[in-house]
C-alpha cells in the first residue's frame, strides 16, 4: 500500500499513512503487521450508522427504547431504581432456597421417594435452572432486554410455584398417607406415587427452574444498569451494589430456612410452598411499580449470530496470510460509532491472532458500492466480544468446584446433624434449618466489609477497593479447601464417635453428648468463601464482559452453578459405583446409613479436587488481563492475579 507517512496526532504512538478513501493506523510494534483501520466506505455498508456511545458508556434508554434526555436522567436510575430490583431478588432468592431445602423431605416424606433419588432429582432441579440461564441471558441481550426479561420469567416462575402449592395442597396429587410410619417409610412399605403424580410434580418443579433460569442472569446486570457509567464515583458505585445484591440473596436465603421451614413443620407442606408464592407475588408487583425509575440498554441483537459470524468469517479466511499484498486493514467503523447495538467500541487486542482474520478487509471484500457481508467480513469490536467470552470462560469454569462442594453440604451435612444434638440451650433446631448458618456468615461478613476488610486489605494489597475482583475469587476458593478440610476432619470424628458409643445402627438418633454446632465450622467458612467467590465473580464478569453480552457473561456464573450441581450427581455415581459391592458385602461410601459409610474419605477426595482446581485457577488469574487497569501490590509484589492490560498503539482509535 502507497501513501505519505506523517507523524501521528495522537500520543505520538503511530504512523499515519493516507490512502484512497481510508484513514490507517499503523502498529509500532507490528506484532500483526497489520494496519488498523476505520474506513469511510463504512458510510456504504451495512455498519453505517452505529450506534454512538458518549463519554466511555453506553446511552441508557427508556421503556419505550428511546434516549432518556438528561432532565429526565437524574430521576432514573440509582440506588432507588436498584431498591425495587434488590426486592425481587430476594423474593426469587428465597423461592429458590426454600425449594431446595423442603423439596428432598417433600419427595421423601410426602411422595415415598428413596432419599438418594429425591436429593439426586433435587439436584438435577438445581442444576437445570441454573445451567439454562444462559437461554435467559442469550433472551435479554439478543432482543427483549433484561427488564422484560425478568417481567416474563418472573410470572412463568410465579406459575410453577402455584402449580407446586397446588401439588402440597390437594390430596389427588399425592399417594396415600395412611398406615405410613416413619419405620414403614424407611423400610420402603409405603404406598409410593403413581407416575402421573410425579409427572406432575417433575412438571410445575422443572416450569419453576425455568423461571429461575430467566431471571437469574439478568436481576444482577439489570441493578447495575441502573449507574451511570460516565460518573467518576461508578467504580465504587458497582462495587457496593453487588455486595447489597449478595446481601439480599442472603436475607433470602436466611428466611427460606428459618421461617420457611418453622412454617412447614407448624402448619404443613401447602402454607410453606403457598408463602414462597405470595412472596414471589408481592416482589413481582414491586419489580413493576418501579417501571419508570428504571434505565434499559438496547439489546444487541444476536450474541450467538455475532459469534457465529467471527467464526465462520475466520474459517473462510484462514489461509490468508497477515502480509498478503490484497489487505486494506482490519476493519472498523469511523469515529465513535459502533456496528454492535448497545456497545461501546472495543479496541483491538493481539489475543487469538486467528479470529482477526474475520476483521480482515480484503480488496474483493466491497468496492464502493459493493455491501460486504457480515459472514465475510466482522468489525474489529465484534471479533473482540468473541476473544473476550472466550477469554472469561477458565474463570467462572474455575467455580465450579465450588458448587459441587455447596451442593454436596446441602445434602450430606442435613444427614451428619440428623446424627447430633441439635438443641441451642432449651430450644431444639430443626435438621432442616443448618444451611441458615452459612447465611448467617454470609450475612455477618457483608455487614463488616467496608468497616472492617476493606481497611485491613487495603494496607496490604494497596487496592482502592481492598482486593481485585479475582483476587476475591481466589480468596473464595481458598477458603472452600479449608471447609471441605475440616468437614473431613470432623466427619472422621463423628464416625468413630458414633461406633464407639454403640449408635452405628441408629443413624436417625441424636446422640446428645454431640453436638451439631461443630458443623458450624465447615458451614460459616464456605458462606465466607461463597460470598467472596461469587460476589467477585459477578462483578468481574459484568465489568469484563462485551457491553452487549452482560447478561450472557452474568450468565456464566449460574451456568458453573449448575454445572456444579451435575457435577455432584455425578460424583456421588461414581462413588456409589466404586465403593459398593454387594458380594463382598462392602457398602458404599454414601451408604444411607451414615455411621457405615464413609463421608470423610468423600470430603478428603472433594479436598484433593478444590486444591488442583484452586492451583489451576491461579495459573489463568495471573494469565489474565483486565479490559480496565486495577492497580495495587499484596505484601510488596505485583498482584498476581488479574494483572492490567497495556493498551499498545495498534488499538488505539482517535476520536
Amino acid at each position: 500500500m502507497k501513501g505519505t507517512e506523517m507523524e501521528s496526532p495522537v500520543n505520538g504512538r503511530s504512523d499515519y499513512i493516507q490512502a484512497s478513501s481510508s484513514s490507517i493506523y499503523k502498529s509500532s510494534r507490528k506484532n500483526l503487521g497489520l494496519y488498523f483501520m476505520e474506513s469511510d466506505e463504512g458510510k456504504r455498508t451495512p455498519f453505517a450508522g452505529g450506534y454512538i456511545s458518549e463519554g466511555g458508556g453506553t446511552t441508557p434508554v427508556n421503556i419505550h427504547r428511546k434516549p432518556i434526555s438528561q432532565q429526565r436522567l437524574s430521576k432514573t436510575g440509582g440506588w432507588t431504581a436498584a431498591l425495587f430490583i434488590f426486592g425481587n431478588e430476594m423474593a426469587e432468592r428465597m423461592a429458590y432456597f426454600g425449594l431446595s431445602v423442603n423439596m428432598v423431605a417433600f419427595m421423601f416424606y410426602v411422595m415415598h421417594r428413596p432419599f438418594s433419588s429425591s436429593a439426586n432429582a433435587v439436584n438435577n432441579f438445581l442444576g437445570i435452572s441454573q445451567a439454562s440461564s444462559v437461554i435467559g441471558g442469550f433472551l435479554a441481550d439478543a432482543y427483549l432486554g433484561r427488564y422484560w426479561t425478568i417481567a416474563i420469567f418472573s410470572t412463568i416462575y410465579l406459575v410453577g410455584l402455584t402449580g407446586i402449592t397446588l401439588c402440597a395442597t390437594m390430596n389427588i396429587f399425592v399417594p396415600n398417607q395412611d398406615d405410613c410410619s416413619q419405620f414403614a417409610l424407611l423400610l420402603g412399605n409405603c404406598e409410593s406415587a403413581k407416575p402421573w403424580q410425579m409427572f406432575y410434580l417433575y412438571t410445575v418443579l422443572y416450569i419453576t427452574g425455568f423461571g429461575a433460569a430467566g431471571i437469574r442472569p439478568c436481576v444482577s446486570s439489570f441493578g447495575a444498569d441502573q449507574f451511570d457509567e460516565r460518573s467518576k464515583n461508578y467504580k465504587t458505585h458497582l462495587d457496593r451494589y453487588f455486595n447489597f445484591f449478595y446481601l439480599c440473596v442472603t436475607l433470602g436465603a436466611i428466611v427460606a430456612f428459618t421461617a420457611i421451614v418453622y412454617i412447614q413443620i407448624k402448619k404443613g407442606w401447602g402454607l410453606a410452598f403457598a408463602t414462597l408464592a405470595i412472596a414471589m407475588g408481592v416482589s413481582n408487583l414491586l419489580f413493576f411499580l418501579g417501571t419508570p425509575l428504571y434505565r434499559h440498554r438496547l439489546p444487541g441483537g444476536s450474541p450467538l449470530t455475532r459469534v457465529a459470524q467471527v467464526l465462520v468469517a475466520a474459517f473462510r479466511k484462514r489461509n490468508v496470510s497477515f502480509d498478503t499484498t490484497e489487505l486494506i486493514g482490519l476493519y472498523e467503523l469511523p469515529g465513535t460509532r459502533s456496528a454492535v447495538k448497545g456497545s461501546t467500541k472495543i479496541p483491538h487486542s493481539d489475543d487469538y491472532r486467528c479470529l482477526d482474520k474475520a476483521a480482515l478487509q480484503l480488496k474483493n471484500d466491497g468496492g464502493e458500492y459493493q455491501v460486504p457481508s457480515r459472514w465475510q467480513l466482522c468489525t474489529v469490536t465484534q471479533v473482540e466480544e468473541v476473544k473476550i467470552l472466550i477469554k472469561l470462560l477458565p474463570i467462572p469454569a474455575c467455580t465450579i468446584m465450588l458448587s459441587l462442594i455447596l451442593t454436596e453440604f446441602l445434602t450430606l451435612s442435613v444427614q451428619q446433624a440428623y446424627t447430633l444434638n441439635t438443641y441451642m440451650g432449651r430450644l431444639k433446631l430443626p435438621v432442616t434449618c443448618m444451611p441458615v448458618f452459612p447465611g448467617l456468615s454470609i450475612f455477618l461478613l457483608l455487614s463488616l466489609y467496608y468497616t472492617v476488610f476493606v481497611p485491613l486489605s487495603k494496607r496490604i494489597t494497596g487496592h482502592p477497593h481492598g482486593a481485585s475482583q479475582l483476587q476475591r475469587v481466589g480468596i473464595g476458593l481458598g477458603l472452600s479447601i479449608v471447609s471441605v478440610a475440616w468437614a473431613a476432619v470432623f466427619e472422621r470424628y463423628r464416625r468413630n464417635y458414633a461406633i464407639k458409643h454403640g449408635y452405628e445402627a441408629s443413624f436417625l438418633t441424636p446422640m446428645p453428648d454431640l453436638s451439631a454446632y461443630w458443623l458450624l465450622i465447615q458451614y460459616c467458612l464456605i458462606g465466607l468463601a461463597e460470598v467472596f467467590c461469587i460476589v467477585g465473580l459477578l462483578e468481574f464478569l459484568y465489568q469484563e464482559a462485551p457491553d452487549a453480552m452482560r447478561s450472557i457473561g452474568s450468565a456464566y456464573a449460574a451456568l458453573a452453578g449448575g454445572l456444579g450441581c451435575f457435577a455432584a450427581t455425578a460424583l456421588n455415581s461414581i462413588i456409589n459405583s466404586a465403593t459398593e459391592n454387594l458380594e463382598k458385602r462392602q457398602i458404599s461410601w454414601l451408604s444411607q446409613n451414615i455411621n457405615s459409610g464413609r463421608f470423610d474419605y468423600l470430603y478428603w477426595v472433594l479436598t484433593a479436587m478444590s486444591l488442583i482446581n484452586f492451583l489451576i485457577f491461579l495459573y489463568f488469574a495471573r494469565k489474565y488481563q483486565y479490559r480496565t487497569k486495577h492497580t495495587g501490590t499484596a505484601g510488596g509484589f505485583e498482584i498476581s492475579v488479574g494483572k492490567p492490560v497495556k493498551q499498545e498503539s495498534s488499538s488505539s482509535i482517535p476520536e
